[in-house]
Order: structure tokens, then C-alpha cells, then sequence
């Protein structure tokens, strides 16, 4: 596998302040697949990434560190956290000899690589029940039980964010569906 430093950012559920990486990524054997920090990212045409998490569909942006330190969005910030085992080698790309601390935080990243998880998750076929392009289509085109299957995504989701940030956006997504999902419910008592 192919391995090189990139900078990740995660795209959905913020503008250009959202959690943002510097890391050691490995590609697959086809170029196609991004893996980083236990996750599996596809290419893909998003609203503001440029990659998506093949298990959460999430979006995020992944491209080669810039030698000004400047990888971030010029409208966004917040601290970038760096792999402790990626320092040295980044210090040689950018032409540094220590890191800003007002720009990084030094974390240890997830060193392995779970990709029959991801071999799975991609090749498993979508169950009847279950299908996170319930997410990628309009409240008003969903069956009440395709609704509330979307509340309960929702809900996982909620419990599982990391970020405030992250947290609000699900959390406004969620309250939209049970909004329809009431003003149908109250059209049918009509």
C-alpha cells in the first residue's frame, strides 16, 4: 500500500472549522479507496469535500499538506491535530524545525488499518430495512416507516458525534424529519 502525509478535514456538519488531521494515509491497491484513523474514504463529488466516508457517507476534504503551514479553509480555524509519528517527516516537507503550537496539537492517530471492515461494509448489499441513502434524499419524498427509520439514524448518529458542532447539524437534520413526520400524522386525523 502507498503511504503518504495528508491533511483530512471533516466537511459535513461545518463550514470550514470542523475537525481537521494531519496524518499518514494509505491508499488501496486501485488508488480509489483513502484509508486514515480506522476509516475508509471514496473520491467522490460532494457539496464541500472531496472524499466521503464509505461507512457514514460523511464528507471531508483530503489533499497534500502545503509547505505554508496554510491547510486549512483561508475562513476556517481551529487547531490541527498531527500524528506524533507523522512530526518529523511534515517538518521536512513544510522546511520547518518545530511545530506552531497555535496551529497543531500532537495526537496519537489509529495506526492500523481495519480494511476487511471496509471491504465488508462496501460490499454488503443494502437490507430493505436499512439504507443510509434514506439521508441523501428529501423528508417529503420518505415513507412514514423510511421517517422513522431516518429518526433513529439520526438519534445514533447524535449520540455518536464528537463535535458540539457535529452534534447541532445532526441534531437540526433529526427535528426536520419528526416535524414532517408529526404534519403527517396530524393531516391524516384531518
Amino acid at each position: 500500500m502507498k503511504k503518504e502525509i495528508m491533511y483530512v478535514e471533516l466537511k459535513s456538519g461545518f463550514n470550514d472549522n470542523g475537525p481537521a488531521w494531519i496524518g499518514r494515509v494509505a491508499y488501496s491497491k486501485s488508488g480509489q479507496t483513502i484509508y486514515f484513523n480506522g476509516r475508509a474514504f471514496k473520491k467522490s463529488a460532494g457539496i464541500s469535500g472531496n472524499y466521503h466516508d464509505i461507512e457514514t457517507g460523511e464528507e471531508y476534504w483530503i489533499s497534500g499538506v502545503k509547505k505554508n503551514q496554510q491547510d486549512r479553509h483561508w475562513a476556517g480555524s481551529g487547531k490541527v491535530m498531527i500524528d506524533k509519528i507523522c512530526i518529523d517527516e511534515y517538518l521536512r516537507i513544510v522546511g520547518k524545525s518545530t511545530l506552531d503550537e497555535r496551529i497543531f496539537e500532537i495526537v496519537s492517530l489509529m495506526p492500523s488499518l481495519p480494511v476487511e471492515r471496509f471491504h465488508e461494509a462496501e460490499n454488503t448489499p443494502v437490507s430493505a430495512d436499512f439504507s443510509e441513502g434514506l439521508k441523501y434524499k428529501e423528508i417529503y419524498q420518505l415513507s412514514p416507516e423510511e421517517l422513522n427509520r431516518l429518526i433513529e439514524l439520526y438519534y445514533e448518529e447524535e449520540k455518536a458525534a464528537s463535535h458540539n458542532k457535529g452534534r447541532r447539524y445532526i441534531k437540526q437534520k433529526r427535528i426536520a424529519a419528526e416535524k414532517e413526520l408529526e404534519k403527517r400524522e396530524m393531516e391524516k386525523k384531518l
